[in-house]
Parts: C-alpha cells; sequence; structure tokens
C-alpha cells in the first residue's frame, strides 16, 4: 500500500480475516508501534509515509568534544549484556525468571496502581512506611529519617560517592571488588585505592596502613557474601574493621545487597547494627533477591552526612516513582515475601551444588578452596598462565557464558579469575556448561 493510504477498519479487517477484534486491534498497535501505520483522530488508520533517504549525518565532531570515555564504561555494559540465544549464561547479577516471585510482583504492582494516592507527589526522601522497613533491616540505630528511597543500589552507591567525597578524594574498596562501585566511584572522580582481601574480609590491618598512607575519608565494602568472590567478613575482624575506620575519622559505605541471599546457615548482623556513632552508611537493594525490574533500593546515615545524602538525591531525579514504591511495600510485607526467600534459599542451594559438581567432574583443578555461604557467585582460579579474557571470549564462542577476573580490581590483579554465577541457569544445564567451558582449557 501507498503512503497515506487507508487502512481498512478493524471491523472489515476482523471480517477478512475472521480474526477477534482484540487480535486485530494488537496487530494494529504494533505496526503504529513500529512506525509503519498511523492513526488519525476520527478518520481512521493510515500508512505512514515511508523515511526518505538522506545522507548519513557526520557525528565525528562529538569525539573531540566528549573527550576521553570514563573508565569502567565498557565493563558495565559487559556485564548487563544479556547472554546470546543458545548460550548457557553463567554470568550476570540477578535471579532468572524462575527464581523471581513473578505472581507476588504482579499481585503487589495491580494493588499498588488501584490506589490512587501513590500516583500524588510524597516525600522527596521516600515514603515513610517503606524507610521504616529499610530501618529496620539494618537492625542498629538506623531510624526512618534516616533513610533516603534510591532507584536501585547502583544509584544508592553513585549518591553515597557523592555526597561524601569531592574529586580527587580518595576511596578505600576491597580487592576485588563490586566493578559496579569501581565505576561509580570514577565517573564521581574519585581516586580509588585497594585494600587486600580474602575469604574472611578485608584485611583489617592493610586497611589502617592505607588510611594512614592515602588519608582517605571513605571505605566502601561489601561485608556480606562480596561480589564477585563471595567473602564474609569474619566475627573476627569485624571489631578491627570498624576500629580502622573509626581511628581514621573515616565513613565505611556498608552495601548490604545480599542480605536475602544467605543459603548456610544465618548471616551475621550488618556492620550498622553496631555503629553507635555514625560511621557506617548503610545501602540495601531488594533488586538481587526479587527481580532486575524492581529498581528500589535505601541508602542510610545520620547526622550531617544523611543530610548531604538527602541532598544529593534531590538533584538527582526528585524522588522514586509512587507506584514503584508503593509495589515494594506491598511485597515486602506480604506473607509471600518469606515464602519466596525461603523457596530462594533452596533454589540456590540447589544451582551452587550443580555448579560445584560440574567443576568437580570437568574441571577439579577450578574448584573453589572455599565455598561462599551465600550469595549468586563462585570466584574460581584459573590456571597459571591463563588469560581471563581470552578464555571467556573462548567459552562464549563454545555457548557458555562467564565474566572475567580483571574488571574487579581497582590494580593489576594478582592473577587470572574468573566470576561464575549460578543464579542465571538452571541446576540440570550447570553441567553442560561447564563441559563446554572445559572445552576452551585444553
Amino acid at each position: 500500500m501507498e503512503a497515506g493510504a487507508r487502512l481498512p477498519s478493524v471491523r472489515e479487517l476482523t471480517a477478512r480475516h475472521q480474526a477477534s477484534p482484540v487480535t486485530v486491534a494488537e496487530a494494529i498497535r504494533r505496526l503504529v508501534a513500529e512506525g509503519l501505520v498511523e492513526t488519525r483522530s476520527g478518520r481512521g488508520t493510515f500508512v505512514a509515509p515511508r523515511p526518505t533517504t538522506e545522507t548519513p549525518p557526520d557525528l565525528s565532531w562529538q569525539t573531540v568534544a566528549l573527550g576521553p570515555r570514563p573508565a569502567g564504561e565498557s565493563e558495565m555494559q559487559a556485564l548487563l549484556a544479556l547472554p546470546p540465544t543458545g548460550a548457557i549464561p553463567l554470568t550476570g547479577g540477578y535471579l532468572d525468571a524462575d527464581l523471581q516471585p513473578a505472581a507476588a510482583l504482579g499481585a503487589a504492582l495491580a494493588r499498588a496502581a488501584r490506589q490512587p494516592a501513590s500516583w500524588q507527589r510524597g516525600p522527596a526522601e521516600g515514603r515513610e512506611d517503606l524507610r521504616d522497613w529499610f530501618a529496620r533491616q539494618a537492625g542498629g540505630g538506623l531510624r526512618a529519617a534516616d533513610m533516603v528511597i534510591c532507584p536501585g543500589g547502583q544509584a544508592a552507591l553513585s549518591t553515597a560517592f557523592r555526597a561524601l567525597a569531592s574529586p580527587g578524594d580518595t576511596v578505600l574498596v576491597e580487592s576485588p571488588t563490586y566493578l559496579g562501585a569501581l565505576a561509580a566511584a570514577r565517573a564521581c572522580g574519585l581516586r580509588v585505592v585497594p585494600v587486600p582481601a580474602d575469604p574472611s574480609g578485608v584485611r583489617p590491618e592493610h586497611l589502617a596502613a592505607a588510611f594512614a598512607r592515602t588519608g582517605a575519608r571513605l571505605f566502601y565494602c561489601q561485608p556480606l557474601y562480596a561480589n564477585p568472590t563471595g567473602a564474609t567478613l569474619s566475627a573476627d575482624r569485624r571489631a578491627a574493621v570498624t576500629a580502622a575506620v573509626r581511628d581514621a575519622g573515616a565513613f565505611l559505605i556498608e552495601d548490604d545487597y545480599a542480605r536475602d541471599l544467605t543459603i548456610d546457615g544465618e548471616p551475621p548482623r550488618p556492620l550498622a547494627a553496631d555503629d553507635p556513632d555514625g560511621h557506617v552508611v548503610y545501602v540495601r537493594s531488594l533488586t538481587k533477591s526479587a527481580a532486575p525490574g524492581l529498581r528500589v533500593a535505601a541508602i542510610g546515615a545520620r547526622g550531617p552526612a544523611g543530610a548531604r545524602l538527602r541532598a544529593a538525591r534531590l538533584l538527582d531525579d526528585f524522588f522514586v516513582a509512587g507506584p514503584l514504591q508503593q509495589a515494594t511495600l506491598e511485597l515486602v510485607t506480604a506473607p509471600s515475601w518469606a515464602r519466596h526467600l525461603r523457596a530462594l534459599r533452596t533454589a540456590l542451594a540447589a544451582r551452587r551444588s550443580a555448579l560445584l559438581t560440574a567443576l568437580h567432574r570437568h574441571l577439579p583443578s577450578m574448584v573453589p578452596s572455599t565455598v561462599p555461604r551465600g550469595g549468586l557467585h563462585l570466584w574460581v582460579a584459573l590456571p597459571d598462565g591463563a588469560d581471563d579474557i581470552a578464555t571467556t571470549t573462548a567459552a562464549a564462542a563454545s555457548g557458555v557464558t562467564v565474566f572475567p577476573g580483571r574488571p574487579w580490581y581497582a590494580a593489576e590483579p594478582p592473577g587470572p579469575y574468573l566470576r561464575l554465577t549460578y543464579a542465571a541457569a538452571p541446576a540440570d544445564q550447570m553441567d553442560e556448561a561447564i563441559r563446554r567451558l572445559s572445552l576452551t582449557m585444553l
């Protein structure tokens, strides 16, 4: 049909193709969305004008105007990339669809949408009842007034780095650490200095030395099931770490992203629960334990630091959408949330076990010496002389996606590693995934 030609009416198309009116209307909606047809009020639906062929624009000038590419940008894009069709994913940082509480999420969002108040402007720092829920999760002296609702944990980290430090300042991090935190800190103009860590968490003596050497006033860490290693700060190090922070007159950003991802036993209390003087800035997200689309988190701090955080969030985007906040509250306060977390623990245990079994069978030299008690990942060492980037590329060509270890380090890595995620693929695919990976190691 020529551009401008009128399409038959829905009634005519229904009769001609013996389809339901709903099907015809949906087909037209898709054509409109693709720009192939356009609707004109009171006149009908018409074939849209075809775009004219033009000379491609010259955008080369932007290279000079933009300057160097921000550090960490390509790594973040790779981390969030969807796996190719047919590949078994051992990458990503989210639950796959089978592990998400889809029914509970849908019900919560439906209830939220029916409440007119959720569509109105609320407090810039977020709903008080939701902030109160997050404060109680911290288990300490934080109150609802100390919390700010954020659109996801990554946004909370960016807010914290920007509010608590200035460009050129130093931030200490565990080595290795979450690459999203590295990217956010560098985007804020901060100098990132790594501190050695092991399966028991950051090493307090090195943390104290780093504070003394650099004069840093900020330390970012994940004390529980750290990403990527799965390490948990041991009981005998907790006091020493907080003492090092206190003696330096510094802040500790506690990224408690994995509290709902415990598999074995019970998790230790957040560091924020034992922080009487406001050194700990607490970050808690629900995205990892619910679904990637639930971009809701909270950040909490007391005193002037809390005021800085609230001001920084306001400048970014005013507030998190009311319906999303209401849906989050509906989700976490419903009985189905506790059931979901119990089922999730069982499912993650099965997937972790399947991945370990597959490693023992196909790549026994890469079985980790310490198995994390929670989280979503295994951190495995490659053989000496191996290249993690090359291995990742070869694995993708063999039909399994893994993530290299290099981007998780703020400085040179001590050796080649891979991060293997057990939350993104079913347990019955783990053996085949590691078999494919093993083919790249021959």
